[in-house]
């Protein structure tokens, strides 16, 4: 209980986390402070942060429960069982378009493996990362911190669209300078997809300020609904257009040069990974590689 408010410092979040009432969380941080006979957390004006003891404590508590993951995964090897429950946080455009085939199949394979998406922007994926509140954090623009294990499982490419009656509709390829001249919808701010293409402006020599961006939307399907009313027009990944191109209510256009972003696994380097991370991560290597075949032949084909 101590770790969990510590780590969300406040017992009201650390209650509903546990599943418990505050009462009975304060109750038994008090007896720990007893305990140790000093205060563990500082209470002032509705807000509470750790005090030095506190942090002290907090520093040994996340070992304990490393220690504790280490000493079950060992003991999991020696039986051959392969169990355990991990969190998994994805940006949007991943947990929609490239994870739930992933996830069903690797479930399908590990059926003992209890999985727990959280989907969120790149911003606060990598955010959770670094709060040790995900086991494993999959996104779709570069990561700076570099204290995190980053590890690319495939490329993306991004695409400009436009409805079918659009004047760029025929177009074989289109350039950034092109595309100002349209009115733009975009992605919120810490969404990796809008990151990637204001680098992409800069690259070019361009200031994000000359699009005529008309709004900002929260996800892809809120994009494409938009491009599809005739609001505008937006970049966005390929991946995200498949069933819309069949039914020619969209029209994708490459851009030249071409837009391409990672998709990435992210996690802490010190931490502890126990054997069902293992698995996760060779299973999702053997899949992207699979896709990235699949696509290979298509382009082949094609």
């Amino acid at each position: 209980m101590f770790h969990t408010v510590a780590k969300l410092l406040s017992f009201t979040k650390a209650a509903e986390a546990l599943h418990m009432t505050q009462p009975a969380v304060t109750f038994q941080v008090r007896q720990l402070e007893e305990q140790f006979n000093t205060r563990l957390f500082d209470r002032t004006h509705n807000r509470i942060s750790l005090t030095r003891a506190g942090e002290v404590v907090q520093e040994r508590a996340t070992k304990i429960f490393d220690l504790y993951a280490e000493m079950d995964n060992a003991v999991r090897e020696l039986t051959g069982e392969v169990s355990g429950s991990l969190i998994i946080g994805a940006s949007t455009t991943i947990a929609e378009y490239m994870l739930p085939a992933l996830l069903g199949d690797f479930k399908r394979h590990n059926p003992d493996i209890k999985l727990y998406l959280q989907v969120a922007n790149t911003e606060s994926i990598v955010h959770m990362v670094e709060n040790n509140d995900l086991d494993l954090g999959v996104v779709e623009a570069p990561v700076a911190n570099k204290n995190l294990q980053v590890e690319v499982c495939r490329t993306d490419g991004l695409v400009a669209i436009v409805p079918p009656d659009h004047p760029l509709a025929e177009r074989e390829t289109v350039t950034i300078k092109e595309l100002m001249g349209y009115p733009y919808i975009c992605r919120e701010e810490g969404s990796g997809t809008r990151d990637v293409i204001l680098d992409y402006l800069a690259n070019n020599g361009i200031s994000s300020d000359d699009l005529d961006v008309i709004m900002e939307l929260g996800n892809p399907e809120a994009i494409k609904g938009a491009v599809e009313a005739n609001m505008g027009i937006s970049i966005i990944s390929a991946a995200t257009i498949v069933k819309e191109l069949r039914l020619k209510t969209l029209v994708s256009i490459p851009l030249d040069p071409p837009l391409e972003r990672p998709f990435s696994f992210v996690r802490q380097k010190q931490k502890f990974r126990q054997r069902a991370m293992q698995e996760l991560l060779s299973f999702a290597r053997n899949y992207c590689a699979e896709e990235v075949a699949r696509d290979l032949a298509r382009e082949k084909d094609a």
